[in-house]
């Protein structure tokens, strides 16, 4: 048997702790690093989507301000000809 084969049977069985947990530590941060992507991909679909949902809000609301308008026009228009029609009947 070689030394360097005798060596590699005796370092796996000696463990350093510290490897442990300085991999521990490495994994923890790589998943917090990914949780933390995460959020920040949320985060902009959020702001993408609210951003998304405010111009719909304007638009819904240019809408309405015309509908407002095109109601209250022919409200005048059809209180015109009641105008007209009650004249038109009081007359001989």
């Amino acid at each position: 048997m070689k030394i360097d084969e005798l060596y590699e049977t005796v370092v796996p069985s000696e463990v350093d702790p510290l490897d442990s947990v300085t991999e521990t530590a490495a994994s923890g941060l790589a998943i917090l690093a990914e949780r933390v992507e995460q959020l920040v991909q949320f985060c902009e679909r959020l702001l993408q989507e609210n951003q998304n949902l405010r111009e719909q809000r304007r638009e819904l609301q240019a809408k309405c301000e015309q509908l407002h308008e095109k109601n209250e026009l022919s409200r005048s228009r059809i209180e015109a000809m009641v105008v007209r029609l009650k004249s038109l009947e009081q007359t001989p």
